[in-house]
């Protein structure tokens, strides 16, 4: 039986002495230890079909889809395509986007806009028969040229009979851009953006190397609209054609303005003088727009006049025009960047045939073998519809 605090004080009464009482001690209590379990990590259960039809698509991936990729994709861009009829257009790699969306200037702010699907500005050259008989002394001519990689195409009002030598194929346009671009400025000066008469100030920004005599002239000079198609026609002048641009909007109103007209080989990339030869054309898209300076539907008769004078007064008369009788009249713009050498106009006959030609010539930098090809070639073709030896 435990002793208590009474017996201990009895002890110590009776006896003068006492056990010690014992201390109570407490026990601490204590949180017991959770067990730690270990983690079982289960396996996903693996559906033997779905993992079997995973290795199928792989495997036709990799015996079907990327062998055709590599040979249709990738094997041509790099080491060029087995089929050498078959060409790249380059410029829509570049611009994918330029057949769908086009770029419209809306209260001074850049809009990109969906492309028109409306019915083309210009109307497209019709045709009947070729002219086998000058197509056979061309290409005969072309084998006495072997350094130089023609194009051409040559049509007659009357007959509506042509000849089309590489027409479609891309060349560097050089100075003949300008025909597209002195179009656009009268479809704007038409469209009320500007008149003939507005005026432009030269700033080192427009001034260009090359042809024409603007380049020369004092800063901050001004010229009207009119004075600055004329020398860019007549005299080339790359200044003046870098000012009509900016006139117009830009280089993607005037690609703009190209594909208004249903034309999709024509393009402009850079300012002039564009001795890179990125600016594109072809004979045929060169041959319609030609053709549609008399459309009434296109062009008005005051724009007309002012092109027809322009184009008629053109100084570099070395090229189409010196295989052409000294009577025949010649409309035109020139073109050359050393590599490419180009003619494109209207010619009539004192005999009053009327007829569109255009010669591209791809040469060796600056070979005059190139001059020589297009004058024999204008020559040839230019006796044969007088004679309507076709």
């Amino acid at each position: 039986m435990p002793r208590t605090a009474r017996d201990y004080q009895y002890e110590q009464q009776n006896y003068g002495y006492a056990r010690p009482y014992p201390q109570i001690v407490t026990p601490v209590r204590t949180r017991p230890q959770p067990v730690r379990r270990k983690k079982v990590v289960r396996k996903p259960k693996v559906n033997p079909i779905a993992q079997l039809l995973s290795l199928s698509l792989l495997a036709l991936i990799g015996f079907f889809v990327i062998p055709v990729g590599f040979d249709r994709i990738s094997k041509p861009l790099f080491f060029g395509s087995p089929y050498q009829e078959v060409k790249v257009d380059y410029h829509q790699l570049i611009k994918p986007t330029s057949n769908y969306l086009s770029n419209d200037l809306v209260l001074n702010t850049r809009l990109l806009t969906p492309a028109r699907t409306k019915k083309p500005d210009m109307t497209t050259l019709y045709t009947t028969d070729k002219m086998p008989l000058v197509e056979v002394k061309l290409r005969k001519l072309m084998a006495q040229y072997k350094s130089i990689e023609p194009s051409a195409f040559v049509w007659e009002y009357d007959s509506g009979k042509y000849v089309d030598i590489n027409a479609s194929k891309l060349y560097s346009a050089a100075s003949i851009i300008k025909i597209p671009v002195l179009i656009q400025m009268f479809k704007s000066i038409e469209a009320n953006q500007f008149t003939i008469y507005d005026e432009m100030t030269l700033t080192p920004y427009y001034k260009a190397e090359g042809s024409g005599n603007l380049q020369s002239k004092p800063l901050g000079s001004k010229y009207n609209m009119d004075q600055l198609a004329r020398v860019m026609i007549t005299e080339s002048d790359n200044s003046a054609t870098n000012m009509i641009i900016s006139a117009v909007g830009s280089m993607t109103d005037v690609n703009s303005g190209i594909r208004n007209w249903g034309l999709k080989n024509t393009y402009l990339k850079n300012w002039l003088p564009d001795i890179a030869g990125t600016n594109y054309t072809t004979a045929r898209d060169l041959a319609t727009m030609l053709y549609n300076l008399d459309n009434p539907g296109f062009l008005n008769i005051n724009s007309r006049e002012y092109i027809v004078d322009y184009m008629s007064h053109v100084e570099n008369n070395r090229l189409i025009q010196a295989g052409l009788d000294k009577k025949a009249l010649f409309i035109h713009k020139t073109g050359d960047i050393g590599k490419m050498l180009g003619d494109a106009g209207i010619v009539y006959t004192p005999e009053g045939k009327k007829y569109i030609c255009v010669i591209l010539a791809n040469r060796p930098y600056n070979a005059p073998q190139g001059k020589e090809f297009i004058q024999k070639a204008s020559s040839i073709i230019y006796n044969s519809i007088v004679t309507g030896a076709y």
